[in-house]
């Protein structure tokens, strides 16, 4: 499985304890009298703050509409939110909360974007479908197309050409990016974590291995992504024998993934997680569906909130 998939995850977590914020405070939220579960939303992991001179001046467009996946956060963080008039459905930040949504998974409709009056359309690789996009063209609307990120290093080429096509400036584009991609707190010995993509209702669960994302985010937390060290492809079915072979102390979901199995409990019956260390223990850390692989702006906070929960659930 590739990156695709993470596309397909990113975007499945978006329809369908303790608290870890960027400050970073966390308490207990215990599911059951042995669960010990730590969760990250979305409103606890801040953007990058903007400068008063970081606001956008009267050049560039005015009326963005962006499609692209996460992209509408990374505008608000370089200063354009108020220009933000269109978004797609996992940029969920205060300053665009107001745009109407104008994706479907990536789909996105001509005469729904054309209707707000935009004078740039931003899109990546996975916008579809190509009739919806020629058309948006032929009004003679600028349509630009940014890198997709899935990666930490993707952060920097796509925040670069967002800032670009905006014409914000590059200092502000390079402070953004170095705040997305945070501090690394890597380390040898941190707790092994296992990352698991849940969907009950769908029947599907996947074990996380090398280049899911996940993996770059618990190592640079501090932890071990088992699957990744394992060798493990991106996302691999969750079998006993795989995830007991692991043997994960802590066990990382995204929210509603841990609610569509009926939370811990729930976790604990699927196959192998209970003769694992963090199915004995129930160490849980669940994040919400539109953070773990957005790779955007608040990735940096995320990181640091997900050190501070590693280290809690250790």
């Amino acid at each position: 499985m590739t990156l695709a998939v993470a596309a397909t995850v990113l975007l499945a977590g978006c329809t369908g304890g303790s608290t870890v914020s960027s400050g970073v405070s966390a308490s207990a939220n215990v599911e059951s009298p042995n669960a010990s579960v730590t969760t990250i939303t979305s409103p606890d992991v801040s953007m990058p703050e903007i400068s008063p001179g970081d606001e956008l001046t009267t050049t560039g467009p005015m009326r963005i509409v962006s499609p692209a996946t996460g992209v509408g956060e990374t505008l608000a963080a370089l200063g354009a939110g108020q220009r933000v008039v269109g978004r797609d459905e996992t940029s969920d930040v205060p300053a665009i909360a107001g745009a109407p949504i104008v994706t479907k998974a990536h789909a996105v409709s001509a005469e729904r974007v054309l209707e707000l009056e935009p004078d740039l359309v931003l899109v990546d690789a996975s916008t579809s479908p190509t009739e919806a996009l020629d058309q948006i063209r032929s009004t003679g609307v600028r349509v630009v197309e940014v890198p997709e990120a899935w990666t930490l290093a993707d952060i920097g080429p796509r925040t670069a050409a967002v800032a670009a096509a905006i014409g914000a400036p590059k200092d502000v584009a390079d402070r953004v990016t170095a705040e997305a991609t945070g501090e690394s707190f890597a380390s040898p010995t941190g707790p092994k974590v296992a990352f698991l993509y849940l969907r009950g209702t769908a029947a599907v669960y996947l074990i996380g291995g090398k280049g899911s994302g996940a993996d770059a985010l618990i190592e640079a937390a501090g932890g071990t992504d088992v699957g990744a060290a394992a060798g493990l492809d991106p996302f691999v079915p969750l079998t006993p024998e795989a995830l007991v072979a692991l043997q994960p102390d802590v066990i990382l979901v995204m929210t509603k993934g841990l609610e569509s199995v009926g939370g811990v409990d729930g976790l604990v019956t699927l196959p192998g997680v209970a003769q694992t260390p963090a199915g004995v223990s129930r160490r849980v850390v669940a994040v919400d569906d539109t953070l773990l692989l957005s790779f955007g702006p608040r990735t940096g906070a995320l990181i640091e909130a997900l050190h501070s929960a590693l280290g809690q659930s250790g």
